[in-house]
């Protein structure tokens, strides 16, 4: 690559990092790779050809999302190679939801220099994040704001495309009376709320590294622990067992997630001994001083998503998660009401 402008570089934009850290991340793009990819990186558009086969009305489905602060708790781990999973997870997780298999993935990161290394860390937390969906990267953009970002930070967002046949949409008028809700447990925090989590922990003051025996890990490990990717066993699950509704658990908790799988006039009905919670909660809690409602509303409280079966359904949906990796478990069941979710 010949271009390079040095009036460019004075003013704080080296275009040569640029394609340096293109030429690192390729290997790890590489691994994305499935059928229908016609574009590597580096062109004006990431290229994918649609096999439609099977797939009588094909409706496509797109989610974006991005990293939020858990960021900063990169930052000061100075560790870069996991947040790009998240960034995936919180697009496909949604996509997802809808019944759709995501298909591309493309991602965008901004930040104050650019840093070879440091990007290539991030791509390669991404392109893991694709290989866990089962989708490819096919392309993205780095940006380097001089002035806009402080050196050592970045921003970190994507975008992600799916297909689903019209008439396997999943769709929350169908949930009735009676139906299972089964719960498919969460790593952690996940990647939401972190505002909120920054502030508890005192993460600017706090040794995030030193080891904390109630997490078994040090808190800068909890904090920064990838969010789960739940395509390929919700997708599986959909071929096993008729799947009424899906909801991503994220910021707003249960109370503002669970809802959105549920028409009106139908409540979650869950008991909170039944809700598996990793320890990470329980510190925030009690640090933090956090009454349970809100954490229930702010928090996934160890429940990464939630799959709505019939009831007859829920013990073969649970046995059909845990031949794909979920220790999946049921966690309540639709009633009768405008609560929207009830917490026993």
């Amino acid at each position: 690559m010949k271009s390079a402008s040095e009036s460019y570089k004075q003013a704080g934009v080296d275009i040569t990092a640029g394609y340096r850290a293109v030429e690192l991340m390729k290997q790890h793009v590489a691994r994305t790779a499935i059928p229908g990819v016609v574009s590597g990186i580096g062109g004006f558009g990431g290229l994918f050809e649609l096999d439609l086969t099977g797939i009588a009305r094909p409706v496509l489905v797109s989610g974006t999302d991005g990293v939020g602060t858990k960021l900063k708790i990169a930052f000061l781990m100075d560790k870069h190679d996991t947040v790009g999973i998240d960034c995936v997870a919180m697009c496909v997780n949604d996509v997802v939801c809808c019944g759709a298999k995501p298909l591309i993935f493309l991602d965008y990161i901004a930040c104050g220099k650019n840093v070879p290394e440091r990007i290539a860390g991030i791509v390669k937390g991404v392109s893991e994040g694709c290989v866990q969906a089962g989708c490819a990267l096919v392309g993205g953009e780095t940006a380097e704001m001089p002035g806009f970002y402080p050196e050592d930070e970045y921003d970190l967002a994507g975008f992600s495309v799916g297909v689903v046949d019209r008439e396997k949409i999943l769709d929350r008028e169908r949930v009735q009376a009676g139906d299972a809700i089964i719960a498919l447990p969460s790593s952690g925090l996940h990647s939401n709320a972190f505002s909120l989590v920054r502030r508890v922990f005192d993460v600017e003051k706090r040794d995030l590294k030193a080891w904390s025996e109630e997490l078994g890990m040090s808190v800068g490990e909890a904090l920064l622990t990838p969010t789960r990717i739940y395509v390929k066993p919700i997708l599986a699950l959909m071929e096993k067992v008729c799947v009424r509704s899906v909801c991503h658990i994220t910021g707003g908790g249960f109370y503002e997630n669970i809802p959105r799988a549920l028409p009106a006039g139908l409540t979650a009905r869950i008991e909170k001994k039944a809700v598996k919670t990793p320890p990470i909660f329980a510190m925030l809690a009690r640090l933090g001083e956090i009454p349970e409602r809100d954490m229930f509303n702010t928090f996934n409280m160890g429940v990464g998503m939630c799959a709505i079966v019939p009831s007859d359904a829920a013990d073969g949906a649970v046995r059909a998660l845990h031949e794909n990796g979920e220790a999946a478990y049921i966690l309540g069941e639709v009633v009768p009401g405008d609560e929207g979710v009830e917490l026993l």
